[in-house]
């Protein structure tokens, strides 16, 4: 079973499992598709993680192939002569760009782990790619409200519209033989065919023409390494997710920590009671997740304590169930908010009971906006999740510190929230995760919770409305869904209500306890789909 957030890219997933491939194999062939049939946040020119449950092994593992800082990168990289953070440095300049990691990553788990050979992985993205596929009303509304980004730059203007800069229009078919090209390149030479040749060539020749830092060494250096998966128990499971520099696994964790022992089935789905419990457990979550988080391969960053029931049963005594504790009060500056929607997320379950659950980014949609010319490949934004200024909230309103501040090699903090949920037998079950920003972790809370706590079926778990808080800025965000007398009950707690449109595409599996798999597609992006191997 494959679900991904688009159809396409998952019936390719689909037809490597036909084929014999595993859960890796299928996960990796759906990242490649949809690098080419979404190109707003799927990539090769972005990054990040993936997480593993390999059940022949009966272990699981993640993968961090998150984006890097160039070599001569430095702290104040996007401040001004005045010391002002310049976003658009941070956001639309080759110098938002961080060293690619998604071709690294990929090759890396397919080599390990796939059955099948890396040509045939890749094979249903080249031939997307090379053969063309219908626009469809999604992607051609999303290309034309990008023209004004894409149209600046003349290499993605040529690949994304037609002559003379006119959008494709649904139905009609788009043709990306310059990325079909490099696909084929990787497929024949692996790592070489990306971080080497003529592709490493033309980044390195792009960024010298405007003033970015990437050159062929921070390519050639750039290295995808295996790490521990974070994890948890909850009510009897074991919760697997990414370790830093995704901020995603200890926060979840540390969620699940804070909301454990309180009785939320009593207070029932989408109470105000509930929703206030679940917002005040966030903000103390978030609190340490800006503060305390970063590449924990260059700084000290507390996992184990983070994590930790103990730590959880001393932060509890702070949610107050008939106050709202204003963000103030519990410390932060207030950021101007943002929310990004243009990362991806496919979730993977094999015949065998392997689980994938994996998330890639370009940051913004289509990142920079910015491609290298005769490859075909979109350039990531990522820099600017890092801390441009302590106590100045990045794109997505999170003020983090100096923990997550530029520095040459070092990846920037996340919040992608790839995750495997384990039986209390220990055997393999469900697989998540999201786009969404600063939004992504609690949208897999709340699948989570409303999964395992309130009983709901996959399909309902993610369909519910959702909400999110985040300390900074100081309002609960709610999709709409919640009934006007629970608003009107949250408001008398404290809480600063913001509308918010749909947030997040939590696409999972389920490995069903008589065999065979369950997927869904989260409704929340139409252009999503999940694709059984046995049709």
């Amino acid at each position: 079973m494959v679900a991904s957030q688009e159809a396409l890219a998952s019936e390719a997933g689909a037809r490597i499992l036909r084929q014999g491939g595993n859960a890796i194999d299928a996960a990796v062939a759906t990242a490649y598709a949809l690098a080419v049939t979404l190109p707003q946040a799927g990539n090769l020119g972005g990054g990040g993680f993936l997480v593993f449950w390999n059940q022949p092994e009966g272990r699981g593992y993640a993968l961090n192939f998150r984006e890097m800082a160039p070599r001569r990168a430095h702290k104040d990289l996007f401040l001004d002569a005045d010391g002002n953070v310049d976003r658009r440095l941070a956001t639309r300049s080759l110098l938002s760009t961080g060293v690619p990691g998604t071709v690294a990553g990929l090759l890396k788990a397919q080599s390990r782990f796939g059955v099948l050979s890396r040509q045939q992985v890749m094979a249903p993205a080249i031939a997307l790619a090379e053969q063309g596929f219908a626009v469809y009303p999604v992607l051609a509304q999303s290309l034309r409200r990008a023209q004004p980004l894409l149209g600046k730059d003349p290499t993605a203007r040529r690949l994304y519209y037609k002559d003379g800069g006119v959008p494709y229009a649904p139905g009609e078919i788009l043709r990306q033989p310059q990325l079909a090209a490099t696909l084929r390149r990787i497929a024949r030479q692996g790592r070489q065919g990306f971080y080497e040749g003529p592709v490493a060539r033309q980044l390195e020749a792009l960024m010298r023409q405007r003033g970015g830092l990437i050159d062929r060494v921070d390519l050639a250096e750039y290295t995808a390494p295996w790490v521990e998966p974070v994890q948890g128990r909850f009510r009897g499971l074991t919760v697997l997710s990414m370790p830093p520099p995704s901020s995603g696994g200890v926060t979840l964790v540390q969620l699940l920590n804070l909301l454990e022992p309180f009785d939320l089935p009593a207070m029932g789905l989408s109470s105000a009671a509930a929703v206030h419990t679940l917002v005040e457990a966030m903000n103390l979550a978030y609190r340490d997740r800006n503060s305390e988080l970063g590449d924990a391969d260059q700084v000290e960053v507390p996992v184990e304590r983070l994590t930790s029931k103990t730590y959880a049963n001393g932060l509890r005594p702070l949610i107050q169930p008939d106050r709202h504790t204003p963000s103030a009060e519990l410390g932060g500056l207030a950021p101007v908010p943002a929310n990004s929607t243009n990362t991806t997320h496919l979730s993977v379950a094999d015949s065998k009971g392997s689980l994938v659950a994996l998330t890639t980014t370009l940051n913004f949609a289509y990142g920079n906006g910015i491609a290298v010319p005769g490859t075909g490949v979109l350039l990531n934004n990522e820099m600017d999740d890092f801390t441009a200024k302590p106590g100045v909230p990045n794109a997505y309103g999170l003020v983090q510190g100096e923990k997550n501040a530029i520095a040459p090699g070092r990846r920037p903090l996340s919040s992608m929230t790839p995750t495997v949920v384990l039986t209390a037998e220990g055997k393999p079950w469900l697989a998540t995760g999201s786009p969404g920003g600063s939004r992504i972790i609690t949208t897999v809370l709340q699948v989570l919770l409303n999964r395992v706590v309130h009983g709901l079926n996959l399909a309902s778990a993610v369909i519910a409305p959702r909400l999110h808080s985040q300390l900074w800025p100081d309002r609960l965000q709610l999709e709409q869904g919640f009934s006007p007398d629970t608003i009107r009950l949250l408001e008398q707690l404290g809480h600063g209500i913001q509308p918010s449109r749909a947030m997040g595409s939590a696409n999972s599996v389920e490995v069903k306890p008589e065999g065979g798999s369950l997927g869904v597609a989260d409704p929340r992006r139409p252009e999503g789909a999940a694709v059984a191997e046995r049709p």
